[in-house]
């Protein structure tokens, strides 16, 4: 969604619609729904955040809504309003093109954990594959875990043993994030080939694409390319 609303702002006006983009990704059998409003509204906008979850909540129990941000003060109380049925908190950086790393493990969140949970909503901690991170996130108060997947896409470009070696990182740090009981979420620069792979990770609950799924669509439609991903998840 963040592409599709990338593209309509490079040119002004209305088209095309991330709210269209959406009914496509469901009706090709998408059960989640990730859009990461930015604070310089670069791509998908607080408009968009509450269109989207107008089409997506006579779905709610069967779609679930994933808001992506840093928690500054608009985004925080777009999620209150909203109240998707996940935030994602992730680390920004000024003038960064997307997410680069993971929360630093000294970085303090309890209190808007607190909060957001506190009103029902799911929280998921943007993370390095590290044993310290995953022990931050529990002790920020996290229910999920997203492990930031850059790092083993990078190594599976290369070659497959790099990817298995990248891998077994990601395993060793989705099994202690299960031993502390939180899920398991997992997202960046994962595609149809490196998740062939990445989709064996234990206690995997969710992972969120955007970019190479975009970029595909451009030439075979969102449609097929949903269903294409689906089918690699379902393995």
């Amino acid at each position: 969604m963040n592409k599709v609303a990338t593209l309509r702002n490079s040119r002004g006006g209305s088209v095309p619609s991330p709210v269209d983009a959406v009914q496509s990704c469901l009706s090709a059998g998408a059960r989640g729904i990730t859009v990461h409003p930015r604070a310089d509204q670069r791509h998908i906008t607080a408009t968009d955040v509450r269109e989207i979850a107008s089409v997506l909540a006579p779905r709610r129990n069967d779609v679930e809504y994933n808001l992506e941000g840093d928690p500054r003060d608009d985004f925080l109380e777009l999620c209150h309003e909203i109240e998707p049925h996940q935030v994602t908190l992730v680390p920004v950086k000024p003038g960064e093109v997307t997410s680069e790393a993971g929360w630093p493990a000294d970085t303090s969140l309890d209190d808007v954990v607190t909060d957001l949970k506190s009103a029902g909503m799911r929280v998921s901690l943007f993370v390095d594959p590290t044993p310290a991170a995953i022990a931050w996130a529990k002790h920020a108060g996290g229910d999920r875990v997203e492990l930031f997947t850059e790092p083993y896409a990078r190594a599976a470009a290369q070659s497959s043993d790099r990817a298995t070696r990248s891998y077994h990182r990601y395993v060793e740090a989705a099994q202690r994030a299960h031993e502390l009981g939180l899920g398991v979420n997992a997202g960046h620069d994962l595609d149809l080939d490196n998740l062939v792979l990445f989709r064996q990770l234990p206690h995997l609950d969710e992972v969120s694409i955007g970019h190479a799924l975009m970029s595909r669509a451009l030439f075979v439609g969102l449609d097929k390319v949903v269903r294409e991903y689906l089918e690699v998840l379902a393995g």
